[in-house]
């Protein structure tokens, strides 16, 4: 693992321990040459990540690589988890793959499609795995509510809304720096793409897209969008980082409307409901729990395991990366 993230020791830990496909060898921090925050260093911050990267030790075992290079460089390593800010993304998963390791990367990718493309080309060439963590997509939630609108309760879909933001956080936050990839767009924004983008199917394009700033911040805190497909379906998306919390899907059919909430963040263990509207009434349905970071772990070793999956991967990541492109250019 590089970088002894929250995220990193919060879920994908708790997460790795239950399953049987991978194995947790260590954790690195940066050295003073890799470090990429505010300026040069200090030894206190870079003690700092130390310490952090030895509380994992003390938590869940294994080594502490004292650089990003000592783990890559390690023969004990044959995949890399990256959970780093998203400007980091490409560097550190470009050189993952040049010393042979397939790649977890933390949501985005990369922050442009065309780096995205770079690494998948490398990837490729190199017959590496690569997996970009938007857990949400694994959950059981997500195929239950497809049944439901298969089976025709709330009759034909007229339109999809996704809503995914929360309040504003602390300014020295990652997501309110533009050198560290910040921005609503990929980072709560990339949710409502993703999930649009599954609703909708391959032929999903952005129609229109917008993007707001705020005084004080060089990064996008909201935004929103629509996106439509061949067939003339249509998602609402919105998002942003400034914003009372949401995190709901609604489907308005022709004769009926679902909601439910906790769509895209739905923690482990925790069970999701649908609230259906028809002619006869208001429903609420229980959906089933699940483990998404647990479940994303395992699409990853899959790809590590086998070509097809590893290829089927790199057109969704590359899809993705297209459509948030997309989302970029048509507001100016």
């Amino acid at each position: 693992m590089v970088c002894p993230s929250e995220i990193a020791f919060r879920r994908f830990m708790p997460a790795i321990r239950k399953l049987d496909c991978a194995e947790y060898i260590g954790v690195a921090h940066a050295d003073a040459q890799e470090w990429s925050g505010d300026g040069a260093p200090d030894a206190a911050v870079i003690e700092n990540e130390a310490k952090k990267a030895r509380a994992f030790a003390d938590e869940y075992g294994g080594m502490v690589y004292d650089s990003y290079e000592q783990l890559l460089c390690s023969p004990d390593i044959d995949a890399v988890y990256l959970p780093l800010p998203p400007a980091l993304h490409y560097r550190w998963a470009k050189s993952s793959l040049e010393h042979g390791r397939h790649i977890f990367v933390e949501k985005p990718s990369t922050t442009t499609e065309a780096d995205t493309r770079a690494l998948l080309e490398l990837a490729s060439a190199k017959n590496l795995a690569v997996h970009e963590n938007y857990m949400f997509a694994f959950h059981r939630q997500i195929g239950e509510i497809r049944s439901i609108i298969d089976g025709g309760r709330i009759g034909d879909v007229r339109l999809y809304r996704i809503a995914f933001g929360f309040p504003r956080r602390p300014k020295n936050d990652f997501r309110y720096d533009k050198r560290l990839g910040g921005g609503a767009l990929l980072d709560c924004g990339g949710y409502t793409v993703k999930l649009a983008a599954m609703l909708l199917g391959d032929t999903a394009k952005v129609a229109y897209s917008r993007l707001n700033y705020a005084d004080g911040y060089d990064v996008d805190l909201y935004g929103s969008a629509a996106l439509v497909n061949d067939a003339g379906t249509t998602a609402q998306v919105s998002f942003g980082m400034d914003n009372g919390y949401r995190c709901e899907l609604e489907v308005w059919g022709s004769r009926g409307i679902l909601r439910t909430g906790r769509i895209l963040t739905a923690p482990d263990g925790f069970v999701p409901t649908a609230e259906i509207t028809d002619g006869e009434g208001t429903e609420t349905v229980s959906l089933s729990p699940d483990d998404t970071f647990g479940k994303s772990i395992e699409r990853f070793c899959e790809c590590v395991r086998d070509k097809a999956a590893r290829e089927e991967n790199y057109r969704t990541i590359m899809r993705q990366a297209h459509l948030v492109e997309e989302m970029k250019g048509t507001w100016k």
